[in-house]
């Protein structure tokens, strides 16, 4: 999984938890085994096995090629070059895929027999449209032989203009590639150059045209906000050309600007030629009120969709469900337990080699935290238009950590950040919230539902997350 929030680093304390580069029986048993059950509250009554445990149904494959790297970008990549646009043969993408392959062989799996084929596969990058359509075909097969691929799993692939014609997206779609996300960023020339992008303005509208006449209808366009110089005329434009172009889906990303970039040496963020806070807050209640006023709905923190349109990749993340990771630096998320490749390509090598061996260094045991888990969930849920389902979340981690929340996060019910719903998914009123966290039982029996406002609890939600967890923590 390779994942960039909206506004700031709402992923950072899952992917602090990751366990990095090093293979282990902590990795190999979360896929191998039945994963242990998570330490409860003594009220915790489920009826259902937790997300966490099923096994994965959704794979992300990481494609790391780019023509050159983006000022903002901090991806584990390899850039080929900029002539390096439809290339067949080129050694590095070969190998790589080989390995990503053997990668996939090695993972072990706990039963064959019974474990579900994918739902979903997403491509991510990287520029996977730079890779050659029969080693995609590859990558498939291998997946198909391991794991299956349910007949009507969407699959997603990453793709950035000029990197693709109509003759390639065809074969892309002859192996089952039915949902695109186009890489657009930003529909200025000026802008495109001041961020890096290995593509102009006509090669954007080409591929757009090339999308649209393809057949596939569920394609995403990606927009990027506060980037240097951006003005709120240019975002207002982008958000119109977007608009005009009619994707069934669209991801607005709000630049961070990342140690080690180029952009992290020129710019500070908040300063001149970078928005201001204010600014970039502007730009995403713009972006929030143009795609809702064009019938989009603002289903994620970063995602509109037409309806019917969500990805359900993402909502694997989202609702917290087990998930593959294959490829350098991708993350897993398998029985509670995230773990991550190596970001190096000899180090992911090596990790590959290790796998195939089974030369596992044991690196701890299979304890899933509680409190952990009831943190990522906060997190993840939170980032939704629906928000926090109070009901099942009082029934895994107990009915004391959900009045805690709900009675910290009071003054922000007040001020219109935080909006709590009962089971029927009606707004309940301040007054009426003030009164049901007087007491731990008067919450429980009628909230069932706690999300963010759109778009201020949205931009606050670094804060409001953070606020979370330390309200849940001992």
């Amino acid at each position: 999984m390779m994942l960039k929030t909206t506004y700031g680093p709402i992923l950072s304390p899952i992917l602090t938890q990751t366990k990095k580069l090093r293979l282990s029986k902590y990795t190999t048993n979360a896929i191998a085994q039945t994963p242990p059950t998570v330490h409860q509250n003594a009220s915790t009554n489920l009826s259902t096995i937790p997300s966490y445990k099923l096994p994965p149904t959704s794979a992300y494959i990481h494609l790391p090629f780019c023509r050159k790297r983006c000022y903002y970008c901090d991806f584990p990549i390899v850039a080929l070059g900029s002539s390096s646009t439809q290339s067949e043969d080129d050694p590095r993408i070969l190998n790589y895929i080989q390995l990503l392959c053997q990668e996939i062989k090695a993972t072990p799996v706990a039963n064959t027999h019974q474990n579900p084929p994918l739902n979903t596969v997403f491509f991510g990058g990287g520029t996977p449209s730079l890779v050659p359509p029969r080693l995609v075909s590859l990558v498939l097969d291998t997946l198909r032989l391991k794991f299956g691929i349910s007949s009507d799993v969407e699959m997603s692939m990453e793709m950035d203009p000029g990197t693709f014609d109509a003759r390639k997206m065809e074969r892309l779609i002859e192996l089952g590639v039915n949902r695109v996300s186009l890489g657009v960023q930003a529909f200025q020339e000026e802008l495109l150059k001041a961020c890096g992008r290995a593509h102009g303005l006509r090669e954007v509208y080409d591929a757009i045209k090339i999308v649209k006449s393809s057949g596939v209808e569920n394609w995403s366009l990606d927009l990027i906000s506060s980037l240097p110089h951006q003005t709120i005329d240019m975002w207002e434009d982008s958000l119109r050309c977007t608009v005009e172009m009619q994707p069934t889906h669209v991801s607005v990303y709000d630049l961070q600007v990342e140690q080690g970039t180029k952009f992290g040496i020129l710019y500070t963020p908040g300063e001149f030629p970078l928005p201001s806070e204010n600014q970039s807050a502007d730009f995403y209640r713009t972006a929030s009120r143009a795609f809702t006023d064009a019938g989009y709905e603002h289903y994620e923190i970063s995602s509109y969709c037409k309806k019917g349109f969500q990805c359900k990749h993402n909502f694997t993340y989202w609702e917290n469900k087990s998930f593959y990771g294959f490829g350098l630096g991708s993350a897993s998320y398998v029985g509670g337990l995230r773990f991550s490749r190596p970001r190096k390509m000899k180090e992911y090598k090596n990790y590959v080699q290790d796998l195939e061996r089974e030369v596992w260094e044991h690196l701890g045991d299979n304890h899933v935290d509680a409190k952990d888990m009831a943190m990522d969930v906060v997190m993840l849920s939170l980032r939704t238009a629906r928000g926090l389902d109070l009901v099942s979340f009082g029934e895994a981690f107990g009915h004391h950590l959900l009045y805690s929340l709900c009675k910290a996060y009071q003054p922000y019910v007040e001020s219109g950040h935080v909006v709590c719903l009962d089971r029927q998914r009606e707004v309940i009123e301040v007054k009426k919230f003030k009164t049901l966290v007087s007491n731990e039982s008067g919450i429980q029996d009628v909230a069932a539902y706690i999300r963010l406002s759109d778009p201020d609890g949205f931009l606050l939600s670094n804060e409001l997350i953070s606020f979370a967890f330390a309200a849940m923590a001992p």
